[in-house]
């Protein structure tokens, strides 16, 4: 790793076939250490992106780099880096879960902790009866968890992961996040693909939304969260007639004789002086979500 330089560095990255532009002149850095959803809806441009960083596609123009190393004129020493968890493992059926491990480790040329795959095997619940078994055997969700572990086993200082909880139950879901807890302790950088937006919410750092191949949201999750709205109900202890006027950024959604719904843009700091004069008996808000805000961009993108 080349000091002070950026866990992963994308500069006018272009991927096209012929008049479909997969990636389209996108710029992205993610620093050392973050942990950081890649985010968009199918055929968006976020597996060809991920290909082109583990050199398996080569971009039609553009560069990028991992910890300062170009992912293509110096492939094999950026992929050292990494640990990949694809979106859909092609592994070789006629191997046991021990083998595959041993095989990976073999062509990844790094050594690795048995006691770091033992403490992994254990967090995921892949005893040595599962893994003495052939993988034609494993269900979905086994196999989701043996690629996991060997994404993790050799501890990279980078992570990139398409999917990473797709077929895991809530128990497994939660080993997952426990350990992305733990490698961001150790100062892993976690690059991550996801279609689950409360686990984004849960886990990122920040996020890009990517849209026909371009970046049209780059934002910590906290930033991205402001830009929904907030839903704020309003009881009353005797009836009260609908407002003739609201504050800006003020949506009435509902209006009862003693029950409004409103949805609020941004800070709430005018709602006490406009309801001070109210027979207000309750009042509750709603926590913006991530997801809120996503969806708008993968609607607009549909």
């Amino acid at each position: 790793m080349l000091p002070d330089s950026a866990a992963i560095s994308i500069r006018g990255l272009t991927k096209r076939y012929g008049r479909l532009i997969a990636v389209d002149r996108l710029d992205l850095e993610v620093a050392r250490g973050e942990i950081f959803g890649f985010l968009g809806l199918n055929g968006a441009g976020k597996t060809t992106t991920i290909r082109i960083l583990l050199d398996l596609l080569r971009p039609t123009s553009g560069n990028a780099a991992i910890f300062g190393h170009d992912c293509q004129a110096d492939s094999l020493k950026a992929r050292s880096s990494v640990g990949y968890l694809p979106g859909e493992m092609g592994i070789y059926s006629d191997l046991t879960g021990h083998e595959l491990l041993r095989f990976l480790e073999r062509i990844g040329g790094c050594g690795i902790s048995k006691e770091n795959r033992k403490q992994l095997t254990e967090r995921f619940e892949l005893g040595d009866r599962d893994l003495s078994r052939k993988l034609r055997e494993y269900s979905t969700g086994m196999k989701r968890k043996l690629g996991l572990i060997q994404a993790f086993q050799a501890d990279p200082p980078l992570l990139i992961l398409d999917e990473p909880t797709e077929g895991l139950d809530p128990v497994m879901q939660e080993a997952f996040y426990e350990l992305l807890a733990d490698v961001r302790k150790r100062g892993r950088t976690v690059f991550m693909s996801s279609h689950v937006l409360p686990e984004v919410e849960r886990v990122c750092d920040r996020i890009a939304v990517l849209r026909k191949g371009q970046v049209v949201l780059l934002s910590t999750v906290e930033d991205a969260r402001k830009l929904a709205s907030r839903r704020v109900r309003i009881e009353f202890d005797r009836d009260v007639p609908v407002p003739a006027s609201l504050p800006p950024d003020y949506q009435l959604i509902d209006a009862k004789p003693r029950a409004w719904i409103l949805s609020v843009t941004g800070q709430l700091g005018s709602l006490p002086a406009f309801l001070a004069t109210l027979p207000v008996a309750d009042l509750a808000v709603e926590e913006a979500r991530l997801e809120d805000v996503l969806v708008k961009y993968y609607r607009d993108a549909a």
